[in-house]
């Protein structure tokens, strides 16, 4: 059997399959941990409804924690509180922009449903650091990132929509 530190350890080494370079836990899908002597069960919210990430996201988690033992682990989904861009942690952020992703910028959660708002502000590049930038599509690689591009250093970037 685990412990809930250790599980906790394990699941930050869970790499997001969109976004590898924060893991699970710094993205702040992992909302509890509920651990008992036959197993473990994890708490995870999407990103957002239909993220395509989300059963990949559970075989590596589950994978992980039974590779070290846990025992029966089992996945609860919660979608209440939604999960909002931000529960990611400044440390992570950080992780994104030397990734090459603007991280979302200002509050998402304001209180209520919010629509996903769009950028209009220019975005410092993370390569050069040039404000001088432009936006090319509101949808990027995922559903959650837009494509920019930087007017100085030439480079296309992605910036994390606050959600």
């Amino acid at each position: 059997m685990l412990t809930e530190s250790e599980a906790w350890k394990l699941l930050d080494t869970v790499p997001d399959p969109e976004v590898p370079a924060v893991s699970v836990v710094e993205l702040g899908i992992i909302r509890e941990l509920r651990c008992r002597d036959d197993g473990i069960t994890v708490v995870v919210t999407p990103t957002y409804s239909g993220c395509p990430a989300t059963e990949v996201i559970g075989l590596a988690i589950r994978d992980t924690l039974a590779a070290a033992g846990a025992g029966r682990v089992e996945l609860e989904t919660r979608l209440d509180p939604p999960w909002t861009s931000d529960w990611i942690g400044e440390a992570a952020r950080e992780k994104l922009r030397a990734y090459g992703i603007v991280p979302p910028t200002g509050r998402a959660a304001v209180g209520g449903a919010q629509p996903i708002r769009f950028v209009k502000q220019a975005l410092s590049c993370p390569r050069c650091g040039s404000r001088d930038t432009e936006r090319l599509s509101e949808f990027g690689s995922t559903a959650c990132k837009a494509t920019y591009r930087c007017k100085s250093c030439l480079e296309p970037f992605e910036y994390f929509k606050p959600i």
